[in-house]
């Protein structure tokens, strides 16, 4: 691995943003020209792709890629997006058997079996493309612990308590452990009711990243996209966060927006430096500690998720929007409208427009690492 590829990212949030990244290949209706900010040279609205693109996967960036996919549907009128928000496991599937042009997915193809397996997700990908699959990173969404207590408008948890609710140990809200970080807040003798993603979920396999890596001791089993804790299974964001908001004393954890739609409550995480709310910033502060693991324009992260940054909230995922770095002979039409949607969706004016709505924008220095990778896509 070349040391380069290992620092770390520099600056978040929208403040840091440089540039406005505009689409390279889209007007607007009334044939205006747009200006890509990395080359100031514009395009006319007769140029703008046509076609259809199907992606599936991720139901934690739902949210977001709807917003991108209307904003980039107002621009390009001759344009389809469609994306069926099954969860990243079965977005995976669908793009290694070559029925979706692109999926999302809230970890990177793996470059190992998972456990009881032998198929390798990075290599069949490959294979299914006829040239390297990417893991482009296109949103962040941090991951809340969401909680429907009445009465409790503010709630502390740190590591060890966190994994304690999502196994099963504490049960009741009042617990000692619950009460002991959080002094002066009146806890109800209310039953801990735990709903999880049923589904394979990359929210799964980044939370339980989460819990293994800043609470090994209360969470000994190896991270996954299958839950291994306990609870009841809902299916999908949507599924977990209904049922958190239907339920008094329950409690999951979700994509922030699905949190925020539900008006659910969201736990502070203390990781060792002090309780920290869910921001955009204290996000960005987190994803400052990624390193790139992939090469070249493979932009794999790893996460950081037992930092203790003050201010940083640790808990978080990136949707990948995973393609073939060459398009397949039978899909080489499709390669202007996959770069000109993908250039939409890594914008500045759209990362920055996606935190209104429960996502971080990229940092700057992964924005700009994402639009030269998808400009070399072909």
């Amino acid at each position: 691995m070349k040391n380069q590829s290992r620092r770390r990212f520099a600056s978040v949030t929208g403040v840091a943003l440089v540039g406005t990244l505009a689409l390279t290949a889209c007007g607007s209706d009334n044939n205006a020209t747009v200006t890509p900010g990395a080359s100031g040279t514009t395009t006319a609205a007769s140029d703008c792709p046509t076609g259809t693109l199907n992606g599936e996967g991720s139901s934690a960036q739902k949210n977001a890629i709807e917003q991108a996919i209307s904003d980039f549907q107002a621009a390009c009128s001759g344009a389809t997006v469609n994306y069926n928000p099954t969860g990243s496991g079965a977005g995976i599937k669908q793009f290694i058997a070559g029925q979706v042009d692109f999926a999302g997915s809230d970890s990177a193809l793996k470059d190992k079996p998972a456990a009881g397996a032998t198929n390798i997700e990075q290599a069949d990908a490959d294979k299914a493309c006829g040239s390297p699959a990417w893991n482009l990173p296109m949103v962040t969404g941090p991951i809340a612990v969401a909680y429907n207590v009445k009465g409790v408008d503010k709630l502390i948890l740190t590591p060890a308590v966190t994994a304690r609710i999502f196994n099963g140990v504490i049960k009741t809200w009042n617990d000692p452990a619950i009460a002991a970080i959080n002094p002066g807040v009146k806890l109800p003798a209310q039953a801990i009711k735990v709903f999880f993603r049923s589904d394979e979920s990359g929210t799964t396999d980044n939370f339980t990243k989460y819990l293994k890596a800043a609470a090994a001791s209360d969470w000994p089993t190896e991270p996954g996209k299958k839950w291994t804790g306990k609870g009841e299974g809902k299916e999908k964001s949507a599924g977990v966060a209904n049922a958190v908001k239907a339920t008094d004393g329950g409690v999951t954890y979700a994509e922030w927006s699905y949190a925020k739609d539900n008006k659910l409550g969201i736990a502070q995480i203390d990781n060792g430096s002090g309780p920290v709310e869910l921001t955009g910033e204290s996000v960005g502060k987190a994803v400052t500690a990624a390193t790139q693991t992939g090469q070249g324009n493979d932009l794999k992260l790893k996460l950081d998720y037992a930092t203790k940054e003050a201010g940083a909230y640790p808990i978080l995922l990136v949707t990948y929007e995973i393609v073939c770095s060459k398009s397949k002979s039978k899909d080489s039409a499709k390669a202007p409208l996959t770069t000109a949607f993908l250039k939409s969706f890594a914008a500045a004016d759209m990362q920055t427009k996606l935190q209104t709505i429960g996502y971080a924008p990229l940092p700057a220095e992964i924005q700009a690492k994402v639009t030269t990778a998808i400009d070399a896509l072909s």
